[in-house]
């Protein structure tokens, strides 16, 4: 692990999930989360990893105590959080726009932000895709391996058969597809990360990729 290079991340799923994906891929990153108590905070949340980033770890990469840093959030959906993609990108190009980076309009994966002082490069990825609204578990169902599709379909039907309705708000039905995945494979009640370690996910879909190529420019180059 190199722990000049960090990504952050906005909560404890997340952070697993990229711990095992950037083994996969031979990425050497420290993956942190931007806790509640590094932000004044009582919750994991967007703003709390912008504060963290923009008080703490900027300075860090400044001075050299850091080399690298990119961040992954969930771009969510406007109808619950005020947010989606356009908003997110907004609020992140404003913030770091102060502190003298600038978005490249031309990257070729992700987002990526350049220094007006030469500093390296700050990476950004909205998840699912950086378009649209979502989060974490939208990029995964984009990402299923075919030999999984069956299974998943299933448990969206299942779902949609649920006595009295379900219960969970409608944004995140996402995120209750990808659970109800999950606990019936072979190794039920795991994370999120359990869809890499397990190879669940298809490596040679485009979105797969693109997240890679991103992690790659931002911590192998």
């Amino acid at each position: 692990m190199n722990h000049k290079n960090i990504l952050l991340v906005e909560g404890d799923a997340d952070r697993g999930f990229f711990e095992v994906l950037c083994r996969l891929l031979g990425i050497s990153v420290d993956v942190r989360v931007a806790t509640p108590k590094d932000t004044g905070g009582a919750h994991n949340t967007k703003q709390g990893v912008l504060s963290h980033l923009t008080s703490a770890l900027l300075p860090q990469l400044q001075d050299g105590q850091l080399e690298r840093i990119g961040v992954v959030v969930d771009a969510d959906h406007r109808a619950a959080h005020g947010d989606g993609y356009a908003a997110t990108l907004v609020r992140f190009t404003d913030a770091l726009a102060q502190a003298g980076y600038q978005l490249d309009p031309v990257a070729a994966s992700g987002l990526i932000f350049s220094h007006q002082d030469g500093l390296a490069d700050l990476g950004l990825w909205i998840m699912p895709n950086n378009a649209d609204e979502g989060m974490l578990e939208d990029w995964i169902k984009q990402c299923l391996h075919p030999s999984e599709t069956g299974l998943y379909q299933h448990g969206q039907k299942s779902m949609g058969e649920i006595p009295g309705g379900a219960k969970f708000q409608s944004w995140h039905k996402t995120k209750a597809e990808v659970a109800t995945w999950l606990a019936w494979q072979k190794k039920p009640g795991h994370g999120l990360y359990n869809a890499v370690q397990s190879e669940l996910l298809d490596t040679e879909s485009s979105l797969f990729k693109e997240l890679h190529a991103w992690l790659r420019h931002m911590f192998a180059s």
